[in-house]
């Protein structure tokens, strides 16, 4: 008798543990790539706001002004989406070095996308400063639709800004992974950041830039 009761203690026992024997678990996941992909899907829901309003007042304007003139808007453009997508690469092969033991290779990888975000930042600006030379701010310019100025410089800035911040991030991150204060996890999950960043820019790009390219 005394076996028989102790056996529903052991049937319990037995249930509690876990019958996944496959290694990882595939539940698991690192807290902080979980709270960037939760980042990722929030900010991703803010930009999309920001581009279906942008595209709403597009189409419903008769005269939305077309500015960019093949050259030099449209090739600088087309150069920063250049120097955008070549960071995705070196972000790529920064998160691929850890996997070999390769500190110093990620980090320089690292610096190499960080080198590519302060050229965009810096192409971005001078375009901003020629378009404020021709006249456009806010809610004026002289071309047509006054809030061109407030949706292009809210949507493009709202962009260089997260581009910036990038560039910080990916510095802290090579500086302290090269000094093993940081885990190939990290570098990681700082490349889900910046190809977020570069992903935005593929709809901004010809949303804002080829669809209001000056046609003569």
């Amino acid at each position: 008798m005394a076996s028989q009761e102790a056996m529903p203690g052991l049937h319990s026992a037995t249930a509690a543990e876990s019958v996944w024997s496959g290694g990882v678990s595939p539940y698991a996941v690192v807290p902080k790539k979980l709270g960037m992909w939760l980042f990722i899907v929030s900010d991703a829901i803010t930009f999309a706001s920001l581009i279906l309003a942008y595209s709403y007042i597009r189409v419903a304007s008769e005269n939305w002004p077309r500015p960019f003139a093949f050259w030099p808007s449209i090739i600088n453009a087309t150069v920063m989406t250049i120097v955008l997508l070549t960071g995705s690469i070196t972000v790529v092969m920064a998160v691929r070095a850890p996997k070999m033991d390769q500190r110093g290779t990620a980090a320089r990888w690292l610096m190499a996308t960080i080198a590519g975000g302060i050229l965009f930042d810096v192409l971005h600006i001078h375009e901003w400063l020629g378009l404020i030379g021709e006249g456009v701010r806010l809610f004026k310019n002289p071309w047509g639709v006054p809030m061109f100025g407030a949706s292009f410089f809210a949507l493009t800035g709202l962009h260089m800004l997260h581009v910036t911040i990038g560039v910080v991030y990916l510095g802290v991150i090579a500086w302290g992974f090269k000094r093993s204060k940081f885990t190939a996890d990290d570098v990681e999950i700082s490349g889900l950041y910046w190809h977020f960043v570069d992903l935005v820019w593929m709809f901004l790009f010809p949303l804002i830039y080829l669809l209001a390219a000056r046609t003569a």
